[in-house]
């Protein structure tokens, strides 16, 4: 299963890599490029809570498979998308559908991790699968700065083998469906698709339409409407889409606020990051790569690290340690952004990244472990959408924040070379929406007094590119610093089922043995939401 997930981790941070290619062969806009990666998370957070009931309804390993099918497919399609105008649709089109294949995947494939373990081996398996998918991330820039030295277009090909050997995988495992006798809340699924699309439109498109238009406050409140009239409906429905009695459990919504503000800044990092690197340290791809390494080096250390403080503490001391570390590592980051140094960032990066590391795995195992009447599918549901909703309005509020704050900049700096208010304005925005998603050199050609200016002003628009880039970072850091006080109401203690509810709600377990069932009543137990 960790193997099944692999591609879809990948997937979420692949693409910023190869981002400047892509916009330099296919003529995309920067903020055309931001909706590429854009549509694949904000598919995963609209459909994530569908995929896990629908993993109850029909069967986990039938959900594995098809949303591994769906996955691959759209992946092909997005390595395949012609030339012309056609070119950001088509792309924008099978990169959701690739994210509503990850979305029936990831949880299908978590409830029969959850089903094959006893409950004294769950926390360290759960804590295990959590932390190597999330540490998989690291590959895509790595990954795709190899890929994209030879075709951009390969960073969507090389889920081929992946997904072929995960098929092969899943039919060797004989892995067991079991299936609920519940009706499919159709109307959920599309409010809830309704509600973030809307939502993540309006903060997405506040660059373009400004923050006083009234088409931008129009999608975000009108979202934020509909995902209130979701919650509202769910509540009265019989059999509901997301089962929010889970809320009740105060441990529980802690972990998913923290998860909500340490996702505003996982995912959108690897865009910004990889983009900085190409743009201000005029590095090649795979360098920025490298540069994303220092990122995921301390990751992949306070990942385990915190899987033992877990097992030893529960989840809120690991919280709280990530929380706070990962705000002094982005704050420091940001501060050095303007050195214009990639080896003198790899502290601060490193810093930043134990701190992710440290909160994504303990609060998503302490999450699923708190699952009262409910399954772990809709559970993996409800905290997986959290995640990506998260994710892609990070991506959303820290590019129009980049946008704004760069075109300011470029402003600035070509009115202090004799160029007009009114020409400055213009060839500011051209110059921010093509640094914003490429990273290629290119000065200007020509003999008009913007072009001569602009050639003059390279390094300067450079600086000015890292000095916007700091307010996302510090805005990445305030971010965990309010996953911080979220965390200071977690109750504590471990969240571990009873046995009888793991009977009850437990998806089907591997194919029969002679063993003992592993989750029998004589499992041993712990009270759910020990006091802390």
């Amino acid at each position: 299963m960790m193997f099944a997930v692999a591609m879809t981790f990948i997937d979420q941070t692949i693409v910023s890599i190869a981002a400047p290619d892509i916009v330099s062969e296919l003529g995309l806009s920067g903020s055309g490029m931001q909706w590429v990666i854009n549509a694949y998370l904000l598919s995963l957070a609209a459909f994530f809570a569908l995929g896990g009931r629908l993993a109850d309804l029909l069967g986990p390993r039938r959900i594995v498979i098809v949303g591994t099918l769906v996955f691959v497919i759209s992946s092909v399609l997005c390595g395949c998308v012609p030339k012309g105008d056609a070119a950001l649709t088509w792309l924008i089109i099978f990169r959701a559908t690739q994210g509503l294949g990850a979305a029936m995947l990831f949880p299908a494939a978590l409830a029969v991790v959850v089903a094959v373990f006893p409950v004294e081996r769950r926390g360290r398996a759960l804590a295990l699968f959590f932390g190597l998918t999330g540490a998989l991330t690291a590959l895509g820039p790595l990954l795709g700065g190899w890929l994209t030295s030879w075709t951009w277009r390969a960073i969507f090909w090389v889920n081929v083998p992946v997904a072929i050997i995960a098929l092969i995988l899943t039919a060797f495992a004989h892995i067991s469906d079991r299936r609920r006798p519940e009706s499919l809340d159709v109307k959920g699924a599309v409010l809830i698709a309704v509600g973030m699309g809307a939502s993540v439109l309006g903060f997405q498109q506040a660059s373009a339409w400004g923050w006083d238009s009234v088409a931008t406050w129009a999608c975000i409140v009108g979202g934020l409407a509909v995902l209130y009239v979701f919650c509202r409906y769910e509540l009265r429905t019989r059999h509901p889409l997301v089962n929010l009695a889970v809320f009740r459990d105060r441990a529980f919504t802690v972990d998913s606020l923290v998860l909500f503000f340490a996702m505003l800044a996982f995912v959108p990092l690897f865009f910004f990051a990889s983009v900085y690197a190409q743009v201000s340290l005029s590095a090649s791809p795979n360098q920025a790569a490298l540069y994303l390494l220092y990122f995921f080096v301390g990751f992949a250390i306070a990942s385990q690290w915190g899987g033992r403080i877990l097992d030893k503490r529960g989840a809120r001391p690991a919280m709280k340690t990530g929380c706070v570390v990962g705000a002094v590592g982005f704050a420091l980051w940001a501060g050095k952004l303007t050195d214009l140094s990639m080896h003198d960032q790899w502290p601060y990066a490193a810093l930043a990244g134990a701190g992710i590391g440290f909160i994504l795995a303990p609060a998503s195992t302490d999450a699923v472990n708190r699952a009262i009447n409910a399954s772990y599918g809709e559970v993996t549901g409800i905290t997986q959408t959290v995640r990506n909703y998260a994710a892609s309005v990070g991506m959303a509020v820290f590019g129009t924040m980049l946008t704004h704050t760069m075109t300011d900049k470029v402003v600035d700096t070509l009115q202090e070379r004799g160029v007009s208010s009114a020409t400055a304005n213009s060839v500011a925005r051209d110059v921010t929406e093509a640094v914003t998603g490429n990273a290629d050199a290119r000065t200007p050609t020509g003999d008009s007094p913007a072009a001569t200016a602009m050639r003059d002003a390279m390094s300067s628009i450079r600086m000015d590119f890292a000095e916007a880039n700091q307010w996302v970072f510090y805005g990445m850091a305030i971010a965990l610093g309010i996953g911080f006080l979220c965390a200071l109401r977690h109750p504590g203690g471990a969240g571990t089922q009873t046995a009888a509810d793991e009977s009850a709600n437990a998806p089907a377990p591997q194919a029969p043995s002679p063993s003992p069932s592993p989750t029998s009543p004589a499992s041993p137990t712990s009270p759910t939401s020990p006091k802390g």
